[in-house]
């Protein structure tokens, strides 16, 4: 007799956060916008507790800001902000490429080319939110694949915190061209077992990464 797939619902709270989430990523919140009980409850169509729960894992995040008496806001970031979080990932995500060359297993190496090959595919047009989920699974792969607990930790907390800007250097007409040569670099370097051209590579990526992103965020201040 055929076993029944059993589809288990998402719950609320997940959809709730995922969505908000998605929601600052896209600009839908903008940085700095008041984020409301009121408006997230009639947006999502959940409870309040509901939606206080999804903020405040957002908050640890570092996508939303709870301000006392005022209540949670998109953060915003400062350029000054914004060049110290790029400064510290370069240094881990190079750290995670070096180990990664070292470490991996050969289906871990094969997976990796496999999502690049996946983001290699993806043209200018595609949804900045399906750049970040293919760009998550293979930062999900490197670090795995490194053997470094305290690498992986606090990069992936560091890459949450970083995700808006992700977003908007991803937004850049061309950028994903760049992200795309600049990853197979760091692929070739990975497959040839050569951890220091890995750790120069991945080192590389955050750089040019946070050039546009801050180049972006410049003009964005200087606008306002």
């Amino acid at each position: 007799m055929a076993e029944t797939l059993r589809i288990v619902p998402q719950p609320m709270r997940k959809q709730v956060e995922d969505g908000l989430r998605a929601a600052i990523v896209n600009g839908r919140f903008a940085p700095g916008e008041h984020l409301p009980d009121r408006v997230l409850c009639d947006l999502f169509g959940a409870s309040r507790s509901v939606v206080r729960e999804a903020v405040r894992l957002l908050e640890a995040e570092g996508l939303v800001t709870v301000v006392p008496n005022r209540g949670p806001f998109v953060t915003n970031l400062s350029v000054t902000e914004a060049e110290q979080i790029y400064e510290v990932r370069g240094v881990l995500e190079a750290l995670a490429g070096e180990c990664f060359a070292r470490n991996a297993t050969e289906t871990e190496r094969q997976e990796l080319r496999a999502i690049w090959e996946e983001l290699a595919r993806t043209g200018e047009t595609a949804r900045r939110e399906d750049l970040l989920a293919i760009k998550r699974r293979f930062y999900d792969v490197m670090l795995a694949g490194a053997r470094n607990p305290y690498v992986a930790r606090m990069l992936d907390q560091l890459l949450n915190r970083n995700m808006q800007l992700r977003a908007m250097s991803l937004s850049d007409p061309g950028r994903l061209k760049w992200t795309i040569r600049e990853l197979r670099r760091v692929i070739e370097a990975i497959e040839r077992r050569d951890a220091d051209e890995a750790f120069s590579a991945c080192r590389e990526h955050v750089q040019r990464a946070a050039e546009t992103a801050l180049r972006l965020l410049k003009a964005r201040d200087g606008a306002g």
